[in-house]
């Protein structure tokens, strides 16, 4: 399995110091002063605007981004998360409240528009059973995202996402990497 190779740069356009991870970095700050632009080698990971993969996230796969703003970062990039390859099926449950109340179902593949679909207006917790996902706040897989790995999340609001409402979910695929 390949692993993913992400470079870091302090300034824009790949310029000044920098700094190459194939694995999560909770705090960017140890090795470079800010970031503000990175070069993808391989593979995918997102990327956060603050330490311990918090705030705002972006998900960057194979390619250059060369100016942090254009990327909806509304500060430099704190931390980045690796994103492993999966193979197999995805499967996740979505709920309309948190600790998995209300209306549920079980989604296998990507989902443009939960309201059209479901006639669910909100989803506030999900299990991901398999695979890994990206949760956007608006319909089109546009606005900002969440990563969601295997594992179960009772609760958006506790995870600091009081307010944001997710409409449409993406599997992410071998086509990514």
């Amino acid at each position: 399995m390949t692993m993913g190779k992400i470079i870091f740069y302090e300034d824009r356009n790949f310029q000044g110091r920098s700094y190459e991870t194939s694995n999560d970095c909770a705090d960017m700050s140890s090795y470079l002063s800010r970031c503000h632009s990175c070069r993808v080698e391989s593979g995918c990971f997102m990327v956060y605007d603050r330490t311990n993969y918090m705030g705002n996230q972006y998900f960057v796969r194979r390619g250059e981004y060369s100016d942090y703003q254009r990327m909806g970062m509304s500060d430099c990039i704190r931390s980045c998360r690796m994103i492993p390859m999966h193979r197999g099926q995805f499967r996740m449950r979505i709920y309309e409240r948190e600790n998995f109340g209300g209306q549920m179902h079980e989604m296998m593949d990507d989902c443009d528009n939960m309201m059209d679909r479901y006639r669910m207006s909100d989803c506030q917790s999900c299990n991901v059973m398999d695979g890994h996902w990206l949760m956007y706040e608006q319909p089109q897989y546009r606005g900002r995202m969440m990563y969601m790995r295997p594992g179960e999340y009772r609760s958006f609001r506790d995870m600091g996402w009081s307010g944001m409402r997710f409409m449409s979910m993406r599997r992410i695929m071998d086509s990514c990497y």
